[in-house]
């Protein structure tokens, strides 16, 4: 479908709305799907780039994971309330943080032939995956030092003293999964647009 990565579009903007309207906490949720401005923000500037359907598609997903967390914040979100102690919808999150940064990744550096064999395709997106959950913990930590108490939600480490090591956990084993279980149907949409 050639409109598909527009009516996508269109759906994260209504689910912004929809989220945004009786947000538990409207700090937060800006802290929360600020990925979502910033993934739409890169695919405008890298317009010329087309992904192939299959990525937008999980690249959608993963903007519903980061709105639904920002209207209820992480520690809230219902169903996920029940699994223990805490809240571990965090950790979906985490797991999605390395899930669809790897399909991209993987989609970028095979069409522009970056890399050659299939091990270091492997190696090379987690690297990546890796860097990206990183980056974003110490953004958190970063958030945190400086809005105090108004970003502990958005910290969301619910009292859990190994919260940053297990949300890079999760971004890696959602990087495996990703390329594991995705890698042929992902080449198969590249081989369509080749």
């Amino acid at each position: 479908m050639k409109n598909l990565k527009y009516i996508l579009l269109i759906l994260t903007f209504l689910a912004l709305i929809v989220s945004y309207i009786g947000a538990k906490e409207p700090f937060t949720w800006w802290l929360e799907v600020l990925p979502v401005f910033v993934g739409i923000l890169f695919l405008a500037i890298f317009r010329k780039f087309e992904f192939t359907n299959f990525v937008y598609v999980v690249i959608f997903l993963h903007f519903l994971v980061l709105i639904i967390g920002g209207h209820y914040t992480y520690a809230d979100v219902p169903f996920f309330e029940d699994w223990g102690e805490r809240n571990n919808y965090d950790k979906l999150g985490h797991f999605m943080q390395g899930f669809s940064p790897a399909l991209i990744m993987r989609e970028v550096l095979i069409r522009k032939n970056v890399v050659n064999g299939k091990g270091w395709l492997f190696f090379i997106v987690l690297c990546f995956v890796m860097f990206v959950s990183s980056t974003y913990e110490l953004i958190e930590w970063w958030v945190s030092v400086f809005s105090g108490e108004a970003g502990d939600s958005f910290l969301g480490t619910q009292g859990y003293i190994w919260d940053t090591q297990t949300d890079m956990l999760m971004a890696l084993i959602g990087g495996i999964v990703a390329q594991l279980f995705l890698s042929k149907a992902l080449q198969k949409n590249i081989n369509r647009l080749l």
